[in-house]
C-alpha cells in the first residue's frame, strides 16, 4: 500500500474513477460488515444482568411490523427521555473504523486542531477548560451539509482515508437521525420530514481520564440543546449516567454495537411538554482514556420552533412561547441554565 504524505493532501472532494471504484468498495465491506453483531446485540434485553435500571430498547426493525413499537417508543420519549437503539444497519464495522478515526484526528498537534473553528458558537473545537478540564471535543455544525463537510476536511488536513470513513459514517448516522425524528413524530400521530431540514451536529469527544481525576467530572450534568442527539459511547470505557424519573443518576453501561439516544430540549418543547428533556452526565469511573461520538438533530435553520397544532388541545394547552433555534441557543448561553430550565423561561402562563 502506498502511503500518501498528509501535507500533499489537496483540500478538495473530488475523486477520480479509481478512487470512486474503491470508495464503493469500502463502503460495500463496511455495510456487510459487523451485521451479525448488530443482530445480536437485538436479542439482548437489558443493559446489564446485574442493574435495576434498564434503559428502554428500541428496535428500528420493529417498526415495519408491529404498529406497537411506536407506543413503546413514545413511552420511553415520555418516560426516559433516552432509549437504547438496535438493529440500526449501521454496521460495527463502521463504528470501529469511525472511533479510530476520531482517535487519529485526536492525536493532531494542538494548533491544527484550533483550524477547526465555530460556524455557529461551540461547534468547532473545544479545549480542556475550568468547567471541563478533562474533556476536549471536534466538531462541525451540519454533517448533512458537504461543504461543511468539505471545510471539517480542510480544516484538519484529513487523508484520503479519513475522509472516507468520516462521509460514509455521516451519511449513515445522518439517515438513522431522521428515521428516528419520523419515528418519534409517527408515536405522536403525526407524519412530518420536518426534521430533514434541520442541521445535524456532530461532535467527537475525548475524555482524559487519569488516576488523579477518577471520581471527578468529565463532562457537568446538562440537557441537550437540540432536538435528539444519537450517541456512540466508547465500547469499553464507561462513566455516562442519566438522570431517572425519581432524580437519581443511573449508569449507563457501554454496549457494543448499539447507539443510546437522548431527547434534548428542543423535543420537549416541539412535544408540547410531553417528551423529557434527559439530564446526563460523565463522571470518571477508571483511568482511561474515552471516546465518544455524538450526533445531533438541533433546530430549524430558520422559523420558529413550537408545537404542531395537533398536539395542543383544550388538555393540553400550548405551553411554551415560539421562539428560534439561534435564539433559545443564546438563551441557555446567556442564563447558563444548562439543564433545560431555561424552557421554564419561555413558558406561558394562562
Amino acid at each position: 500500500m502506498v502511503k500518501t504524505k498528509q501535507a500533499a493532501i489537496k483540500p478538495t472532494l473530488q475523486i477520480n474513477a479509481i478512487e470512486y471504484s474503491l470508495s464503493l468498495c469500502i463502503r460495500g465491506c463496511l455495510f456487510e460488515e459487523g451485521k451479525r453483531t448488530s443482530e445480536r446485540a437485538a436479542n439482548m434485553s437489558t443493559e446489564g444482568d446485574n442493574s435495576n435500571h434498564v434503559v428502554p430498547i428500541i428496535d428500528m426493525q420493529e417498526f415495519d411490523q408491529d404498529v406497537e413499537h411506536y407506543r413503546k417508543l413514545r413511552e420511553a420519549a415520555e418516560e426516559w427521555g433516552c432509549f437504547r437503539v438496535v438493529n440500526h444497519n449501521i454496521p460495527v464495522g463502521l463504528m470501529t473504523q469511525m472511533k479510530k478515526v476520531v482517535s487519529e484526528l485526536f492525536e493532531l498537534p494542538t494548533e491544527t486542531k484550533r483550524h477547526n473553528i465555530d460556524l455557529i458558537t461551540g461547534s468547532g473545537y473545544l479545549a480542556p477548560n475550568v468547567a471541563n478540564p478533562n474533556y476536549e471535543s471536534l466538531g462541525l455544525h451540519d454533517l448533512g451539509s458537504p461543504q461543511n463537510l468539505g471545510g471539517f476536511f480542510s480544516q484538519l488536513d484529513a487523508s484520503p482515508h479519513q475522509r472516507e470513513i468520516l462521509e460514509t459514517y455521516a451519511q449513515a448516522i445522518h439517515e438513522l437521525a431522521l428515521d428516528l425524528g419520523k419515528n418519534l413524530a409517527k408515536s405522536m400521530g403525526l407524519v412530518t420530514d420536518l426534521f430533514k431540514e434541520w442541521p445535524c451536529q456532530l461532535r467527537m469527544n475525548k475524555y482524559h481520564f487519569t488516576p488523579e481525576t477518577v471520581g471527578s467530572s468529565g463532562v457537568l450534568v446538562h440537557s441537550d440543546c437540540g432536538f435528539l442527539t444519537i450517541v456512540q459511547d466508547d465500547e469499553k470505557v464507561g462513566g455516562l449516567e442519566a438522570m431517572d424519573n425519581l432524580g437519581a443518576f443511573v449508569p449507563i453501561r457501554p454496549w457494543p454495537g448499539t447507539f443510546l439516544v437522548n431527547l434534548g430540549d428542543v423535543a420537549k418543547l416541539w412535544s408540547n411538554g410531553r417528551f423529557l428533556n434527559v439530564k446526563h452526565r460523565v463522571e470518571c469511573k477508571e483511568s482511561s482514556i474515552r471516546f465518544s461520538i455524538a450526533s445531533s438533530i438541533l433546530g430549524p435553520n430558520e422559523g420558529v420552533m413550537e408545537a404542531p397544532p395537533e398536539l395542543v388541545d383544550t388538555e393540553h394547552p400550548r405551553l411554551y412561547a415560539p421562539i428560534t433555534y439561534e435564539d433559545y441557543r443564546k438563551l441557555r448561553h446567556t442564563t447558563k441554565l444548562a439543564t433545560g430550565e431555561a424552557l421554564e423561561l419561555l413558558r406561558i402562563h394562562s
